[in-house]
């Protein structure tokens, strides 16, 4: 079984009025190769005439995006003429690619009657020979999405987002191979994942605690796992959400700086002045 590295709790940034918790990057890791920027936003209850979402419309480009909505709702609206409202329990994936502008914001009903809101953003690395490729998005509701129950030693309900888990093929395709789920342990469930000693571990936990090698592990806490096994073994402390992924590492030089993530500060330096000459498109209200 894999050992743990490192432990590393989420800091709070709040956006506006957005609760935000931030565990990575952080001054002791950089990314988790291609895993490379998470935001959690909530658990929060917004009330009635709200403002929501803060996010309006902002460019990207050489990366994706994965955003889980466990509670609350998103409506997303991009450049190359994608929108769409995803509720509780689904999740969006966009390639930004060579470029595009996008808006993640709540939707009127959320904003008129409010709720509970918590959502997590992912963004996952893309290589070299990928950076430049042509942007797309994908939104999917709850009932879109592959999902499975493990009953071996508890229950384990899992929500298989991209890869293959016992036989089952995750909802969207991805451009590299990569595995990514939400899981969903009830107290006192435990769960062992195979994951290729080769491929770097993403898990964070978002609700509950687990245990890991005998140490309790709370939430908002991203696991560092070390590369010294061929499989994962977690045990719930209580009800617990985790988002669980694995991919090969790219091993490329990464510059990352405000919404672009290039492998040369060069190429950070055209990412800028594309979208200043209006070469990431056109945004229409």
């Amino acid at each position: 079984m894999r050992t743990i590295k490192n432990l590393h709790p989420a800091t709070y940034h709040p956006i506006a009025d957005l609760t935000t918790y931030n565990p990575l990057p952080s001054p002791r890791l950089r990314q988790i190769d291609p895993f490379i920027f998470l935001n959690h936003h909530g658990f929060q209850t917004y009330g009635p005439n709200n403002h929501g979402l803060p996010f309006g419309p902002h460019p990207h480009r050489g990366m994706e995006t994965v955003t889980f909505i466990l509670e609350g709702d998103i409506m997303h609206k991009d450049s190359g003429g994608h929108e769409s409202v995803i509720r509780a329990g689904g999740v969006q994936w966009m390639t930004a690619g060579r470029g595009l502008i996008h808006a993640e914001v709540s939707s009127s009903q959320f904003k008129k009657e409010g709720g509970p809101l918590e959502i997590l953003q992912l963004w996952l690395n893309l290589p070299a020979r990928l950076k430049m490729t042509e942007p797309r998005y994908i939104g999917l509701q709850k009932e879109e999405i592959t999902h499975f129950t493990l009953r071996e030693e508890g229950t384990v309900r899992v929500q298989l987002i991209a890869g293959e888990w016992n036989g089952e093929r995750g909802s969207f395709e991805t451009l590299t191979p990569i595995f990514l789920s939400t899981v969903f342990l009830d107290k006192g469930a435990k769960l062992q994942k195979e994951i290729p000693q080769t491929e770097n571990v993403f898990f964070y936990i978002v609700r509950g605690s687990v245990r890991i090698m005998g140490d309790r592990v709370p939430f908002r806490t991203l696991v560092e796992f070390n590369n010294d096994g061929d499989a994962i073994a977690v045990e719930a402390s209580e009800d617990a959400v985790v988002i669980l992924g694995h991919a090969r590492p790219f091993a490329e030089p990464m510059v990352a700086q405000g919404p672009f993530v290039m492998n040369t500060q060069d190429e950070i330096r055209q990412a800028y002045m594309d979208y200043q000459m209006g070469k990431f498109g056109t945004w229409e209200e």
